[in-house]
């Protein structure tokens, strides 16, 4: 392919002085020179000659030649959503707890939304969440999924909680700690409301002092922005790393899922089978894992369903992927914890 370049004899004479490439002085010949030699030209005398363009070429989207993890897309294959309505961990009347935690704002409560509607098979909103980046979620709250019939729920559940802001003073971030090592030791109650100015304390009422292995948390998600992910301050990443500490003693699976992914990758909202073949997310969440200590393989990104009416196959089959593994993840610290010990 041919490209034409706009400029007079004048300038064609200084500029074919200053480069050394194989092009001939011939005006007419230098007009029509091959794109790639073009490229090298332009590139050597770009303060020179910007002006004599009118556009500059765009740079294609990175992707990777192969993508870095695997997934079926749409309805090749439904394992992942079977996998997920058929879970049942193996003591009878046993669930699985799932907590979600992490910076406001980041998705927490449309990820529920997000596996209720796939698992419904339309658009739900049962968690409120709201426009602004401010924290929606006040209250501790437990999200069963119904299962067909008013007495019928899936066998996992999902705890929502206060978001951490970036702004908070480090002795709110301390409470805030707290209240989640509370939460993952099944201390808390079913509604209680955070104060961030206060941990929860025994002698509340919406402390429990007696919890089950069905109160407490088999499996810790850090839910993260993928927009903000690499702008967290310290202090919020040293506020994640403390839950992570936390949830290690207690000998709690830690993942993390980046939300946002489409709003955050142009690559991705064109085409969200992008998803695993983006060399910027694979590199943000790269960055993430070295700063927070998760493992990559334990990083999982997904798109939320937020102003989408109508479901899509391949957004299904991300936030399906991504709760097996979790559920996968979590049933293991479950199934250590049931285990008779010897």
């Amino acid at each position: 392919m041919k490209m034409k370049v706009n400029c007079d004899q004048g300038e064609f004479s200084e500029v074919t002085c200053s480069v050394k490439m194989k092009v001939k002085t011939d005006l007419e010949d230098f007009k029509t020179v091959d794109r790639f030699t073009f490229w090298h030209w332009w590139q050597a005398l770009s303060s020179k000659v910007m002006g004599f363009f009118s556009s500059k070429p765009v740079a294609p989207p990175q992707l990777l030649e192969k993508p870095w993890r695997k997934i079926n897309n749409g309805r090749e294959n439904p394992t992942d959503q079977h996998f997920v309505e058929n879970y049942k961990p193996e003591v009878e009347e046993q669930n699985l707890r799932i907590l979600l935690h992490g910076p406001v704002g980041a998705g927490k409560s449309s990820f529920f939304n997000s596996v209720n509607s796939v698992l419904q098979k339309r658009a739900c909103c049962e968690a409120l969440v709201t426009n602004a980046r401010e924290c929606s979620t006040k209250k501790y709250t437990t999200y069963k999924i119904n299962k067909g019939n008013a007495n019928a729920f899936y066998r996992f559940v999902l705890n929502d909680m206060m978001g951490l802001k970036d702004t908070t003073s480090r002795r709110n971030r301390r409470i805030h700690v707290k209240d989640v090592k509370q939460a993952l030791k099944g201390h808390i109650k079913d509604g209680y409301v955070f104060n961030p100015e206060n941990k929860l304390s025994k002698g509340d009422s919406y402390y429990n002092s007696t919890p089950t292995e069905n109160d407490k948390v088999h499996v810790l998600v850090c839910v993260v922005d993928a927009n903000t992910a690499s702008l967290m301050s310290d202090a919020t990443v040293e506020a994640i790393q403390d839950v992570r500490d936390e949830a290690t003693e207690l000998e709690i699976p830690q993942v993390a899922i980046f939300t946002k992914i489409d709003e955050a990758f142009p690559e991705i909202k064109d085409d969200v089978t992008n998803v695993y073949w983006s060399k910027c997310l694979q590199q943000r969440i790269e960055k993430f894992s070295e700063r927070v200590g998760i493992p990559i393989n334990f990083i999982f990104p997904v798109k939320n369903y937020h102003s989408e009416r109508e479901l899509n196959p391949d957004i299904d089959a991300i936030i399906m992927n991504t709760m097996r593994h979790i559920i996968d993840i979590g049933n293991d610290s479950l199934n250590r914890k049931l285990r008779p010990q010897t």
